[in-house]
């Protein structure tokens, strides 16, 4: 059978540890039999990042935005433990994925991935919930400073036209640890415009939570520009029957749990990243989760929303075989597929794109699992727990 063509290349973000290991065998196993692969091949590994001071990573976001959509493997971001680990390490590096994130301004959209046989562990729970995670700035962005004496600490902002303004952030007696963190207008708008787009084309109602009774200014700020972005969308969202509301941070919380799914949750940078893993675990699993990073101006980068497995990736080293999860990575490769299928006008890139998930999911449907669900499989459903590499088979099998 002739292999599908392509256009124009997708971005291949490499990475590390496990996800590594299982990104080359999903390549070879359920990809290139069945796809002319055109790729612009980038190494995020962390070895390699080091080697060229991280100006890969940025490389890498530059050409997502020149080609449009990439495809990302999971990557390490090094704290004082991976320090001890990678010796060779001469820096403590940022988070690729912030990185990546600031340069394409975008806004990233996690679904979980739902089959019949795991119930979400919230009984109420019918239809998936998106979170919509801001990806600009906040924590991810802030400058840290440790002190051991006392003294004060300040804000000061130096406006171009000369003046200066300073708030008192606290005077301390001891030793203290101080944060500032930031956003920016342009990246705040882009976001809630991203929502209300996102919410249009999927015709589900979007809420959006922050703390705005305790960040009055900071957050505050958000809710205006939420607020502001709905009257352009505010005519279509009532032609779809769907709504938009804004609540507290913990008002949302309740909310959530209480619901039936099926809406968009957006939410600040660090709410998004804690949520996301809340709700993809609660539905079954942070490997059973897409993720989709979108800019204001239609660039695409998509991976899977778990990091790169590590105790699993140790065990691989020493030779043993492991039952990791792929479904999130495969599912990233097939949302990229599609999407560039899409852009270029390939319908038969964008059936593959469909096939593969379908394969994926007849494949569970079926029993056949890793071992991270097979624990969680409903009673009836025969579920059979098997090793990645016999996952990975399965699946080809099926598109085979």
């Amino acid at each position: 059978m002739a292999k599908i063509q392509m256009k124009t290349p997708l971005v291949e973000m490499d990475g590390d540890e496990m996800t590594r290991v299982l990104w080359a065998m999903i390549k070879e196993k359920l990809i290139l039999p069945f796809v002319d692969l055109k790729t612009e091949y980038y190494d995020l590994g962390l070895l390699h990042r080091n080697a060229t001071q991280d100006k890969v990573t940025v490389e890498a976001a530059e050409a997502a935005k020149r080609l449009g959509v990439a495809v990302k493997c999971a990557t390490i971001t090094p704290n004082r433990q991976r320090m001890e680990e990678y010796p060779e390490l001469t820096e403590m590096w940022k988070s690729p994925n912030a990185t990546i994130r600031a340069i394409l301004d975008g806004t990233v959209f996690r679904t979980p991935i739902m089959i019949d046989a795991i119930r979400p562990a919230v009984r109420t729970w019918e239809k998936p919930i998106t979170i919509a995670r801001h990806a600009y700035g906040d924590v991810y962005k802030a400058v840290e400073l440790a002190t051991t004496e006392a003294g004060e600490a300040t804000l000061t902002f130096t406006r171009e036209s000369g003046s200066v303004q300073t708030l008192s952030v606290q005077k301390v007696k001891g030793p203290a640890v101080f944060q500032a963190m930031h956003n920016t207008e342009g990246s705040i708008r882009s976001f809630a415009r991203a929502c209300f787009n996102f919410a249009v084309t999927t015709r589900q109602d979007l809420w959006f939570s922050a703390k705005d009774t305790i960040s009055k200014v900071y957050d505050g700020r958000f809710k205006e520009i939420f607020d502001e972005e709905y009257e352009a969308y505010k005519g279509e969202f009532e032609r779809l029957g769907i709504k938009y509301f804004y609540t507290l941070i913990d008002d949302a919380v309740a909310r959530v749990i209480r619901s039936k799914g099926g809406f968009i949750w957006a939410c600040k940078n660090y709410d998004g990243d804690v949520m996301s893993d809340m709700v993809s675990t609660a539905f079954g699993s942070l490997a059973m989760m897409t993720s989709v990073l979108v800019s204001p101006d239609g660039k695409y980068e998509y991976e899977a929303a778990h990091g790169t497995v590590t105790r699993h990736y140790y065990r691989y080293l020493k030779g043993e075989k492991t039952s990791t999860n792929p479904v999130a990575t495969i599912f990233a490769w097939s949302g990229a597929l599609r999407k560039r299928g899409e852009l270029d006008g390939l319908t038969d890139l964008v059936d593959f794109g469909e096939r593969l998930e379908r394969a994926c999911l007849d494949t569970l449907s079926s029993g056949v699992m890793t071992g991270d669900l097979a624990g969680l499989a409903e009673p009836g459903y025969c579920a059979k727990a098997v090793t990645s590499e016999e996952f990975i088979d399965a699946v080809a099998a099926r598109l085979g």
